[in-house]
């Protein structure tokens, strides 16, 4: 069974992570949801006549209330038997593009590079939903490789209500670009339900996301999401097919880097044979520490190890 939740004033939430949200949906361990997402709040909206503005995106622009972040997420939708120290298990099946056009900005006191480009500047881009052409303004013509910037579940109750700009504990604003169809992401449960929300969906873009956005566009993406009971983790991880991710967030980009190594190293020593020193030198050897993005004031890491190489030494 596959339920398909369509983005509304009713099943958006603006700018925040919640556990005391309702959900808008609630599936069985195992089953498929189809989600899709929207962009842009209103001073984003294109004027070219070719590029479409969904209606679903005005009545959201004019109903529903930003509170914290700029990201406008579906859901959430609740994982029946989900408890906290439980791990949802989110394979993503399949991200599509739901819009013909995407925006870019930067602005004054953001991005990498702040003091270099101080002024606003917003530009569109034209995406082909059939062929997977994004299509800049100044010529350059990319191949789509859409994913989900935000994924998330509800942040620890004690948190409160978390803003959607901070990656975090929960998942949420990780803009990693590995996370597109085909991969598996790793979500601890802090609630009862998980309560799993998405949007801030990107065409494309390059680790770092260096001007503080990708093209942001609305997608839809096919989850199947599962449980692991009893999964005890402290921060979500991934997997693709050719590689296993770890993740870490911190202001201090040398910290996240740290924190993400620190994680490999005991994820490689759980999975193999392998002694935590082995499992650094390791890391030194197979392992690529790469910036997931700059711009989102909780920096990111991620460090990709080889299924290959791990399958060497597996347990």
């Amino acid at each position: 069974m596959t339920q398909t939740l369509l983005p509304s004033p009713t099943t958006v939430h603006w700018g925040y992570f919640d556990a005391t949200l309702k959900p808008i949906a609630t599936i069985e361990p195992g089953e498929t949801v189809t989600i899709t997402s929207v962009s842009g709040a209103t001073e984003h909206l294109p004027t070219d006549d070719r590029m479409t503005i969904r209606p679903e995106l005005l009545a959201i622009g004019e109903e529903v209330k930003r509170d914290l972040g700029p990201h406008i997420l579906t859901g959430p939708v609740a994982i029946r038997g989900a408890m906290p120290g439980d791990a949802l298990r989110v394979e993503i099946r399949d991200v599509q593009l739901a819009d013909d056009w995407g925006y870019m900005l930067f602005k004054p006191g953001m991005g990498t590079l702040p003091d270099d480009f101080d002024s606003f500047r917003r530009i569109h881009i034209g995406l082909d939903r059939a062929s997977g052409a994004v299509k800049t303004p100044w010529g350059t013509t990319l191949q789509a490789q859409p994913f989900f910037g935000v994924m998330g579940v509800a942040p620890k109750p004690s948190a409160g209500r978390a803003s959607s700009t901070m990656p975090s504990h929960f998942g949420g604003n990780m803009d990693n670009k590995e996370l597109g169809a085909g991969s598996v992401l790793y979500l601890p449960v802090w609630n009862e339900g998980g309560l799993f929300s998405c949007g801030d969906g990107h065409a494309v873009q390059g680790d770092g996301e260096v001007c503080v956005t990708a093209v942001e566009t609305g997608l839809t993406g096919t989850f199947k999401i599962d449980l692991v009971k009893n999964a005890q983790l402290e921060a979500p991880y991934a997997e693709t097919k050719d590689h296993l991710i770890t993740m870490a967030f911190d202001s201090d980009l040398d910290e996240a880097a740290r924190v993400a190594l620190r994680r490999m190293i005991a994820m490689i020593v759980a999975r193999t044979t392998l002694t935590k020193e082995e499992a650094y030198f390791l890391c030194s050897l197979s392992a690529d520490v790469r910036v997931t993005q700059l711009v989102n004031l909780e920096k990111g890491i991620h460090v990709m190890m080889p299924h290959a190489v791990l399958n060497q030494s597996k347990r």
